[in-house]
């Protein structure tokens, strides 16, 4: 384990109002400490280095200027907040980021004051922010709101929605776009400082006030040409013509590493006596500051654990492929035998495995940005014209895009196909990204397939159902992690549509099981079988259309009938009852006892735990069906 840095001056700061006495070179020594202690920390924990490390001079700089928490910061997406975390108290728990009963990785508001927003979707800091500035004027209670938007996170909707409200709105809200990798800005360098500096000065926005002002008084003509020609002065000198016309005050771009730049021009924002939105332009570097990080093409997004001096990650032992690997793959092959196979993401190429489908076929692939609701619309247009889409993205993620899911695809009955990663329970990201609801959120759609795959064979065979369905939509989940190291062929084969398997013949408890709790469900049927219960375990592939005949036998057989699912209460279990319900095969005695996700949020922590606490797991489907049997046979021995 390597040896923390050592941080004379942040060990002085237990929170930022401690901070805000210090001269500017103390404030660039606190910024190296404050990296250092960064990247140590996530050296420990892993987690989301590259944004974090872009943002330590912003950091120091707003919690220095502004008085946090009365005024409020909000940091848009939250993985960008770990040295955030350093500074308002949390330094001593930062070490346990991530982890059962640790810190979150994303900004929280039940973990301290100077988080007034959790934000671990992306996309959401203008919208918040302006309602928090809104709300303290109707209050009669003015305070600072500053909403730092980065990391691509303006690449969705959302941000402009929320940027032409708040420019046609007079509250105070400073944004500060944080241009990670130089999309939008011009150079920047001593001549763009000076400028930004000088327009965001108290004088210089008093005199551009009244030269507004008094063009007002002009003819039409000439008011006409005065703003153009400031409006062109301004655009020019500083490339911020997309935002003014938002209805915003822009300043920029500076560099957002070099303190003794960031420091006055936040003060001007603060002190200006100005109403409306202004946005300040902040050019970072993701990764900045750490080699390995700088080097990375992905500037360390997401790292496991790490050797501090070689940046090296500490690699798990080679085991099976994951899902999102397999899934990959199989996508492949069958756009290799299908030219009008297309695949869709939003910003996640690597993690949905698409940036492998990307170098195979550049021009099917396409990455749309952080805008779910535009992919799910822009796959439907694609399917209208005979191409075949596969939109991939997360369970979480695709929440976003639920309107555009029901009207523009299950409504027109359009054959989208929705490959939905990162189903059930996702460990260190706990409830923000775990896939919960996705079951129950398209369970309920009318004419929708829904698949969720038992291991990575049937994922397989599920990519290759999904691509033979050309007359409706269809949906398959898979979860994070890896398979069970099955030997798998090159191509999927499709699966009959609405029909499961029987995996175990037994005569007293039937298990139906929905997705990758089926190995639970076998270990837990050998316990039961240990215990003198006879257990069936089937694999029901299918969601909808629901394999009826299968229920229906379960059901006839069996004196109890467990339903389990990775996902919420209102899915899977749902969908059998009600189907009993209304064949009236639960007037007779049969014991249903459905298993799902409890109905709270999960914190992070190990996916087996989170399984423990879900109680999801073999022991506890063991005594699900023990306790539905009687007391008779909870009293029968377990096996050593």
């Amino acid at each position: 384990m390597s040896v923390p840095p050592s941080t004379p001056l942040l060990d002085r700061v237990r929170i930022p109002a401690e901070m805000r006495n210090f001269s500017t070179d103390q404030l660039k020594q606190l910024a190296d400490e404050l990296r250092a202690e960064t990247i140590h920390a996530v050296s420990q924990t892993g987690g989301h280095l590259g944004a974090s490390l872009g943002v330590v001079e912003l950091t120091v700089a707003v919690h220095a200027v502004f008085e946090t928490p009365r005024d409020r910061l909000i940091w848009d997406v939250g993985h960008q907040a770990y040295p955030h975390k350093i500074l308002t108290g949390r330094r001593d728990r930062i070490r346990t980021l991530r982890t059962g009963g640790g810190l979150s990785g994303f900004t929280r508001r039940s973990e301290s004051e100077y988080d007034p927003f959790g934000a671990a979707h992306s996309s959401t800091s203008i919208s918040s922010g302006l309602g928090m500035a809104v709300a303290s004027d109707l209050q009669g209670d003015p305070r600072n709101v500053i909403a730092v938007i980065g990391d691509g996170a303006m690449s969705a909707g959302m941000a402009y929605e929320a940027m032409n409200n708040a420019g046609a709105n007079k509250s105070r809200l400073i944004v500060v776009l944080n241009d990670n990798d130089m999309s939008i800005a011009p150079p920047v360098g001593a001549m763009s400082a000076y400028l930004s500096k000088v327009v965001s000065s108290r004088p210089f926005i008093s005199v551009r006030e009244m030269m507004a002002k008094l063009a007002r008084h002009f003819p039409g003509p000439l008011e006409r040409a005065a703003k153009r020609a400031d409006e062109y002065a301004r655009g020019l000198l500083t490339g911020g013509t997309l935002f003014e016309e938002l209805g915003f005050y822009y300043v920029g771009p500076i560099d957002g590493h070099d303190l003794e730049h960031l420091l006055p021009v936040l003060r001007n924002l603060r002190d200006t006596e100005m109403q409306g939105p202004m946005l300040l332009h902040v050019v970072t570097k993701k990764g900045k500051g750490y080699a390995p990080a700088e080097a990375s093409a992905d500037k360390y997004h997401g790292v496991v654990k790490f050797n501090v001096i070689t940046g090296e990650q500490v690699k798990a032992p080679p085991g099976p492929p994951s899902y999102t690997k397999v899934f990959s793959n199989a996508l492949i092959a069958e756009a290799e035998a299908d030219e009008r196979i297309v695949a869709i993401n939003a910003a996640m190429p690597s993690g949905t495995g698409l940036d492998a489908f990307a170098k195979k076929f550049p021009r099917r692939s396409f990455d749309v940005g952080i805008a779910e609701q535009h992919a799910v619309t822009f796959a439907a247009g694609m399917a209208t014209e005979g191409m075949k889409p596969f939109c991939a993205i997360y369970s979480t993620f695709l929440q976003r895009g639920y309107d555009q899911v029901v009207h523009d695809v299950v409504l027109q009955k359009l054959p989208v196909r929705f490959a939905i990663d990162r189903a059930g329970l996702v460990g260190a990201d706990g409830a923000t990204h775990a896939g919960s609801f996705d079951i129950a959120y398209l369970g309920c759609l009318p004419d929708i397939v829904l698949m969720a795959a038992s291991d990575e064979l049937e994922l397989m065979h599920m990519v290759a159902t999904s691509a033979a369905i050309d007359d409706r939509p269809s949906a398959f989940r898979y979860p994070r992690g890896e398979g069970l190291g099955l030997e798998l062929p090159k191509r999927g084969t499709p699966l009959e549509i609405g029909k499961g398997r029987i995996i175990k013949e037994g005569t007293s408890v039937a298990i139906l099981s929905y997705g990758t709790r089926l190995q639970e469900c076998l270990k837990a049927a050998e316990e039961l079988g240990a215990r003198g219960l006879s257990t069936t375990v089937a694999d029901a592939r299918f969601a909808k259309p629901l394999d009826t005949d299968l229920v229906e036998r379960l059901a006839r057989e069996h004196e109890v009938l467990i339903t389990i699912e990775e996902g919420s209460v209102g899915g899977f279990g749902s969908f059998v009852l009600h189907h009993l319900a209304l064949r009236g095969m639960l007037d007779a005695g049969l014991k249903v006892r459905p298993m799902c996700l409890p109905d709270r949020f999960l914190d992070h922590d190990n996916p087996k735990k989170q399984y423990d606490e879900a109680g999801l797991n073999a022991a506890q489907i063991v005594a699900m069906a023990v306790g539905a049997l009687g007391s008779s046979s909870a009293a029968a021995p377990a096996r050593a």
